[in-house]
């Protein structure tokens, strides 16, 4: 192994704990940072184009999310399999594995954006969203459908690279296809030179362009320069028992994930019966989120590999240790962030929004729901360590009582009864209720060596 590879890839088996988590984290956040701020500029281009195109792409939010969610799903899985093989020294079985994941990715995420693309009316009419709105979602959904093939380059071969213990490639793969989709957005959607302006679907062609150049340069990385993939086909029975592994941890994952979609979209729902304003408000608030708990999220990515080596190599008080500090630099983080937030709030709602109505929404928003950030830290954390712990079942039960229990019941009970304000606050309470139980049921896998045995299988 080369000097720079144990760099980029430090021992998550012996180094100590804390040091090891940092070294794979930092990357991980500055490719987020870009990654999403970059992400951010279609908000904030597509804004300029007035509230009804604000509105359209928000609508769109809660399905491309559930699209992503299942290519995030199933890249776990693999993530989960492929650091378990390298925590036992098993490195052929791990190429296997994330060769085959590439392939039931495509064609997974292939079947359910054509489901998306036919019945493309059905789902924004569902969501809420007025039949003036529905062209402008078309123009952004129907090429975003037909190009999303390109979402298993950053989700899975990523998820591949993070397996060993190696986050910075990709930092650097988020923040590349990032910054092409950033410089771009500007171009196709107010025109330059000889591209005409193209409105809310020059946003979808400057995703899709990027997203091609992510693909082909993980590709790049995985098969050539890593060669952590198969340049060929592999047998029938490796694909098959490969993907039977991938899957009974990938699906519970995926489903977990396109739960919170999901919930958005009746999030969404219920946002969109106070008006355009409140949704066009919501989404940008739900985009300002993302960055706010970008920390939290590149956490959620680094940790399991973290976690499922350690597994394998049945270091399970490493496991429990990775999970404590974890939590305890999220809850301090997230206060920081809150007060940031806050003392920003009406200069992001005024950058984002050209009518007051939206700006006073974002800035409720901005003010309520961040004071839950780090509590919302513990559960995602806690449903990615039992992914890594091959518990993907409990994982999926933790996230079906989080929204359906605590989170969308409660917000909806508040906006019924203190409107918009209530419909915030009752989504912060959820999240402080469901914080409690997923830490308490984490921390109780750890409680006996006879649990502790349970785990290690």
């Amino acid at each position: 192994m080369s000097r720079l590879s144990k760099q980029i890839k430090p021992d998550l088996i012996n180094d100590p704990v804390g040091p090891v988590l940092k070294k794979m984290t930092i990357p991980m956040t500055y490719g987020m940072i870009l990654l999403m701020a970059f992400n951010l500029v279609d908000t904030f281009f597509v804004s300029l184009l007035g509230t009804q195109p604000l509105a359209a792409i928000s609508f769109t939010f809660p399905i491309t999310f559930t699209v992503i969610s299942l290519s995030i799903g199933l890249g776990i899985g693999t993530s989960a399999v492929i650091a378990k093989s390298l925590g036992k020294g098993c490195n052929d079985d791990a190429r296997n594995v994330a060769t085959v994941a590439l392939i039931i990715t495509a064609i997974i995420v292939g079947c359910l954006s054509i489901i998306g693309l036919l019945a493309s009316d059905f789902i924004f009419s569902l969501l809420g969203a007025k039949k003036h709105l529905l062209p402008l979602i078309h123009d952004y959904m129907d090429l975003w459908f037909l190009g999303s093939i390109g979402l298993i380059g950053p989700m899975i071969g990523n998820a591949v690279l993070r397996a060993s213990g190696d986050t910075r490639t990709p930092s650097f793969v988020m923040g590349f296809a990032g910054l092409i989709n950033a410089i771009l957005d500007p171009v196709f959607i107010f025109g330059f030179g000889p591209i005409p302006a193209l409105g809310i679907q020059g946003a979808a062609i400057a995703t899709l362009i990027s997203w091609a150049f992510g693909l082909a340069l993980i590709f790049y990385i995985l098969g050539f320069k890593r060669k952590l993939i198969h340049l060929k086909l592999p047998e029938w029975e490796v694909i098959r028992t490969s993907t039977i592994k991938i899957l009974n941890i990938g699906l519970p994952a995926a489903g977990a994930n396109m739960l919170t979609p999901i919930a958005a979209a009746i999030m969404t729902a219920i946002a969109a019966t106070y008006g355009e304003s409140a949704v066009a408000g919501f989404g940008v608030g739900s985009r300002i989120e993302s960055i706010a708990c970008l920390v939290v999220l590149a956490l959620s990515m680094t940790l399991p590999p973290f976690i499922s080596q350690n597994l394998g190599a049945n270091k399970l008080e490493r496991v429990e240790e990775g999970f404590k500090v974890s939590i305890k630099f999220v809850l301090l983080w997230q206060v920081g962030v809150y007060l940031l937030l806050v003392a920003s709030a009406p200069f992001i709602a005024s950058i984002f929004a050209k009518e007051e109505s939206v700006a006073d929404i974002i800035t409720l928003f901005m003010w309520i729901l961040p004071l839950g950030y780090g509590l919302q830290g513990i559960i995602i954390l806690t449903n990615s360590s039992f992914n890594a712990l091959h518990k993907p079942m409990v994982a999926l039960m933790l996230s079906i009582i989080r929204l359906f229990v605590f989170y969308v019941p409660l917000a909806y009970i508040g906006s019924e009864l203190y409107g918009l304000l209530g419909f915030f606050i009752g989504a912060l309470i959820g999240n402080l209720l469901m914080a409690l139980l997923s830490y308490r049921l984490f921390t109780k896998q750890f409680d006996t060596p006879e649990t502790l045995n349970v785990v290690s299988k």
